[in-house]
């Protein structure tokens, strides 16, 4: 993300083409989510009806919205967006990884009036 929002990249012919490596990579990632998801109601007493309904008129709605701002703000906003994704994206790795070595507390930080 960084690279391609400093020195151009894979993404700049803003033609909106998706390629199949591309779809495949998203599709696998979106499949492991929802796999997740549904494991995860099989030890929950959920209605499955109603939560799927819920998922998916929310998941409608909020894409619908997410390609209407992207669309109009795409354009003049992706490199920054693109560069402020790529140095969050390596803030939470680190985070994760500096957690895990044992150089950061893996609990959270509470005031000392709530302890």
């Amino acid at each position: 993300m960084l690279r391609s929002a400093w020195i151009g990249g894979e993404h700049d012919d803003a033609s909106g083409e998706i390629s199949a490596r591309q779809l495949l990579v998203l599709s696998v990632a979106t499949s492991i989510d929802a796999l997740a998801v549904g494991l995860g109601f099989a030890f929950l007493r959920v209605n499955l009806v109603e939560a799927v309904t819920l998922i998916g008129v929310t998941t409608f709605g909020l894409t619908l919205l997410g390609v209407a701002v992207g669309h109009r703000a795409g354009a003049r906003f992706r490199r920054p967006a693109e560069g402020a994704g790529g140095i969050v994206l390596i803030g939470i790795g680190t985070k994760i990884l500096l957690t895990h070595l044992g150089v950061l507390s893996a609990g959270c930080s509470r005031p000392s009036a709530y302890r």
